[in-house]
C-alpha cells in the first residue's frame, strides 16, 4: 500500500475535526519521511519501529513539549488503526508522561469586567458582547462558537445545540444574560451585517461567518472562559459528570483536571455530610 495515499485517505475521514486534521497532516508527513529514510513500509511497522520513532522524537527534537510528542504519536496510532486495523497497533505506552497543567480560570469578577469592557451600541460591539457572553455561558470552544448557525439557538427551550470535536453534538443550557445579549444582537446588529443567505449566527463586518481569529482578537486566550465556565460550575455545586456532558468531554478523566479548584467546597460538603466530621 502506498504510504502517502494511505495518509491522504486517513486525513479525509469526516470524523476528524479540522484543527486535528491540520495538526495530524504535519505529524504524519514527518512520520512518513522518517519511515522512507529507513526504507520501511507500512507492513514493517511493529512495536519496535514505533518505539524507535518515539525515541527519535525525544532525541532529535528535544525542544518539543511532551504534549506535542504525545500528539504526534497519537496521530500515528490513529492512522495505523484506520489503515491497518486496531489489531496492528501495539498496545504499549510510547509517549512521555505529561505534566498535567491546571486550568487557568479567571475569577467571576474578572469575567464580569472582561465582558463589560466589550459593551457598546454599534453592530460589531453588540456582536462581540453576545459572542463572548455565549462562550462563557455555554463553555464553548472557539471553533464551536463561530460554527453556530441561527437554528442552533433555541430561545424557547433556552438551549444551544453545539457541534463539537469529531462532529459530536451536545445541547447546553442558554443562560439568561447570554440569551438577552444574543437576542439584542439578532434584533439590532445582525440585520446590518447580513449579506445574502449566510446562516451563520455570528457574522463579520463583511457578512461572512466569523473565524476563530476574531475571537482571539477580542480575547487573547478565549479558552480561559471555557475553564471559567467549568470552574465556576464546580464551585457552585455542579458534579463532574454534569460538567463533562456540558463541556463535551469524551472521558471523565479529562474533566477531572478541574477537581483541584474546589477543595474548600469539598471540605464544606464533608463537614455537612459526614457524621463524624
Amino acid at each position: 500500500m502506498q504510504l502517502e495515499a494511505a495518509v491522504d485517505r486517513f486525513l479525509a475521514a469526516p470524523s476528524l475535526a479540522e484543527a486535528t486534521r491540520r495538526a495530524y497532516r504535519v505529524d504524519l508527513r514527518q512520520f512518513a519521511g522518517w519511515l522512507a529514510a529507513r526504507d520501511l513500509t507500512l507492513d514493517d511497522i511493529d512495536v519496535r519501529v514505533l518505539a524507535d520513532y518515539a525515541s527519535h522524537l525525544a532525541r532529535v527534537r528535544p525542544q518539543l513539549a511532551s504534549t506535542t510528542v504525545a500528539r504526534k504519536l497519537a496521530a500515528v496510532r490513529s492512522f495505523l488503526a484506520f489503515t491497518l486495523g486496531r489489531a496492528r497497533v501495539p498496545d504499549v505506552p510510547l509517549a512521555p508522561r505529561r505534566r498535567r497543567r491546571l486550568p487557568d480560570a479567571p475569577r467571576s469578577d474578572e469575567v464580569d469586567a472582561l465582558v463589560d469592557a466589550l459593551d457598546g451600541e454599534e453592530p460589531l460591539a453588540l456582536r462581540n458582547r453576545a459572542l463572548v457572553e455565549l462562550v462563557y455561558s455555554a463553555g464553548l470552544r472557539s471553533a464551536e462558537a463561530v460554527g453556530l448557525d441561527l437554528r442552533d439557538v433555541d430561545f424557547e427551550q433556552e438551549a444551544v445545540r453545539v457541534r463539537g470535536k469529531g462532529g459530536k453534538e451536545r445541547v447546553v443550557p442558554l443562560g439568561e444574560e447570554a440569551a438577552y445579549r444574543v437576542a439584542r444582537y439578532l434584533r439590532d446588529a445582525r440585520p446590518e451585517l447580513a449579506r445574502g443567505a449566510e446562516d451563520a449566527l455570528f457574522l463579520s463586518a463583511r457578512g461572512r461567518r466569523l473565524d476563530t481569529s476574531t475571537l482571539r482578537r477580542l480575547l487573547p486566550h478565549p479558552h480561559r472562559l471555557r475553564h471559567a465556565f467549568a470552574t465556576h460550575l464546580l464551585e457552585g455545586g455542579a458534579d463532574l459528570r454534569t460538567i463533562q456532558e456540558l463541556l463535551g468531554h469524551g472521558s471523565l478523566s479529562t474533566t477531572q483536571v478541574y477537581s483541584h479548584v474546589d477543595g474548600r467546597r469539598l471540605r464544606r460538603v464533608y463537614d455537612r455530610a459526614h457524621p463524624r466530621s
